[in-house]
């Protein structure tokens, strides 16, 4: 039988919800049917709106999600000043104060806080800006990411905007392609480094080079099936596809109908397309692809270009995440800049746009390191840029413990995290910092925190994968992690390896300063810490893991009962603020 979720899409979905939410918006957020909620909240997600978590009812997540993270001049400032005015909170976080914006994974801008009623208002501000929140989350096209620094990098192949700014002008609001049974998340590269990171995509184009009709073609070759959550990662596999420029979105739009036709609507936690290939094998997804979805002769897959395929490899020339100041093709230079846990104040967001504006193209670019980029910087306005107070705290030379902190939401404002996140990563990558020595030769070091089991931080693919669960320590509930070693991408792509489990919060630090001064006693011949990962099995591994308190004093561990806002304990609202109307004023309850 349908799911749920099939049947409130199959009685609304797509862009007629649009009239919908701007009809909820003009009679505020009491219009909304409370039986209903469930079913209207499921929908908007296609509008890129999550309602937040239980305790913080009326308040909304916004995604924008641009193609590639590219945020042409204009664009990013106009997005800082609808957080602005629109997104800032009840409370203030204790660490980012009020009014932010977050840097996610895949290359887009999440704003919290956001009310219904001022929705159609923002979505206005963001079109006349040339952006748009339309499928930035629901069952359908994702905004496709990809390598962060196309049509800029002297190391690519293929300028994989174009091909990435086509599928979004193809398929979004497409209706044969807009209710899908679950996400679709499409990747396109163009480079060396493999950055769009095809390896955990649903759909991955990747540059290869094959002879067509007695000619040399560069194109993509094309991979399915990759993805992270449910705690059943796979890494994208190869159908035996080369697709020229030209055939590159016929292609990906027979993909996108044969998930359509053949997904599982019956059972949402098996209706990924990494299980359809589970189930058929690649060889019957190309038959069938070949078959009934397309109406020329599928050639057979190219010549991989990624020879120096390096991303997140361990051992990388620091390139690999586009931290730094690094030469365009055109001479001038883009740089790098890192979001500690992708989190961006708005007054520094603000100074960030006008260094931008001053001193470079105003183009911003997202990366999926949760980075910002700064493009078309010419060499004699690099210092005068970097001069800019606020890129003491943005860097384009982070300490590798900045470097390579990756949290996700968490229970902020998640509903299925089961542990704070943000805070948390700042907290541990600070630690870290003051405390602890990386081993020689190792600059580049990557810790992921994810929440829960749908892995938004990707914490598989990381150094030291940090996963949210509960324990007792000392009779006491407490949040906990476990942590995995050795995941990345590269040459060898590996997801990490599980070895300790339900670690509480504050032993966590110490963990991995154990771990390294472990790894740096027992290394040989300068081996990564990927390879060192590689060559021991989970037991050893977990040995090498020695949990233990140190000065690391963490303020969350205790917030297993989730209150309606994990940092809001001293400010008055044990209940919280809502549901509030737009103005801020309680809606009071029924009773």
């Amino acid at each position: 039988m349908p799911t749920d979720v099939e049947e409130w899409k199959d009685e609304v979905y797509g862009t007629d919800i649009r009239d919908h939410i701007e009809r909820f918006a003009e009679e505020g957020w009491e219009s909304i049917p409370e039986d209903e909620r469930d079913a209207w909240f499921e929908r908007f997600k296609w509008y890129g709106l999550y309602h937040q978590r239980a305790g913080q009812e009326s308040y909304f997540m916004m995604r924008i999600g641009p193609p590639s993270g590219v945020l042409e001049p204009g664009q990013f400032r106009r997005i800082v000043e609808i957080a602005d005015e629109y997104a800032r909170g009840p409370v203030a976080n204790p660490e980012f104060g009020n009014g932010w914006l977050d840097v996610t994974t895949r290359q887009a801008i999440q704003l919290h806080w956001i009310r219904i009623e001022d929705v159609p208002e923002i979505f206005d501000e963001l079109e006349d800006a040339g952006l748009s929140t339309v499928q930035a989350c629901g069952d359908s096209w994702r905004n496709i990411v990809g390598c962060p620094v196309a049509g800029k990098d002297k190391h690519e192949h293929i300028d994989a905007n174009e091909l990435a700014y086509e599928l979004h002008d193809t398929f979004k609001q497409n209706e044969a392609h807009s209710n899908l049974p679950r996400k679709w998340k499409v990747s396109v590269t163009g480079c060396d480094e493999g950055c769009g990171q095809g390896d955990i995509n649903d759909l991955a184009f990747e540059p290869a080079e094959k002879e067509v009709d007695g000619e040399t073609v560069t194109g993509y070759n094309v991979r399915v099936g990759g993805g992270l959550a449910r705690n059943e990662p796979r890494f994208a596999k190869n159908i035996d596809v080369f697709a020229t420029p030209e055939q590159a979105v016929e292609v990906a739009g027979g993909l996108s109908k044969l998930f359509r036709d053949h997904g599982d609507r019956d059972n949402r936690y098996n209706a990924r397309i990494k299980f359809l290939v589970d189930e058929w094998g690649p060889e019957k997804v190309r038959e069938t692809l070949q078959d009934e979805y397309i109406d020329f002769e599928l050639e057979t897959a190219g010549e991989d270009l990624r020879h120096s395929y390096s991303y997140n490899a361990g051992d990388a020339d620091g390139k690999h995440d586009h931290v730094g100041v690094h030469e365009q093709v055109d001479g001038n230079n883009y740089i790098g800049l890192n979001v500690l846990v992708g989190r961006l104040g708005i007054d520094d967001a603000y100074e960030i746009a006008d260094a931008a504006e001053e001193h470079a193209s105003g183009e911003v670019r997202l990366t999926q390191r949760q980075n910002i980029i700064l493009t078309d910087v010419p060499d004699e306005d690099v210092d005068a840029l970097l001069d800019n107070e606020v890129f003491d705290e943005y860097s384009p030379d982070p300490h590798p413990f900045r470097r390579g902190s990756i949290a996700c939401t968490g229970t902020e404002f998640c509903s299925l995290s089961i542990v704070e996140t943000k805070n948390r990563q700042v907290r541990f990558s600070r630690w870290l910092v003051e405390n602890v020595d990386l081993p020689a030769g190792v600059e580049d070091f990557h810790i992921h925190l994810s929440g829960c089991t749908a892995s938004c931080a990707q914490p598989q693919i990381a150094d030291v994968s940090l996963r949210g669960m509960k324990t007792r320590k000392d009779g006491e509930p407490v949040e906990a992690l476990d942590i995995g070693l050795g995941g990345g991408l590269g040459e060898n792509p590996q997801f990490a390896s599980w070895v300790a489990d339900r670690v509480p919060a504050d032993e966590v630090p110490g963990a991995i300063e154990n771990l390294l001064e472990n790894f740096a006693d027992r290394r040989t011949d300068g081996e990564s810490f990927r390879e060192f990962v590689a060559d021991r099995d989970d037991e050893e591994l977990a040995e090498l893991v020695e949990p233990e308190e140190t000065s690391y004093e963490d303020p969350y561990m205790h917030n297993t009962k989730q209150t309606w806002y994990p940092y809001a304990e001293d400010d008055g609202l044990d209940e919280g603020p809502a549901p509030a109307r737009a103005d801020g004023t309680p809606i009071p309850s029924d009773d």
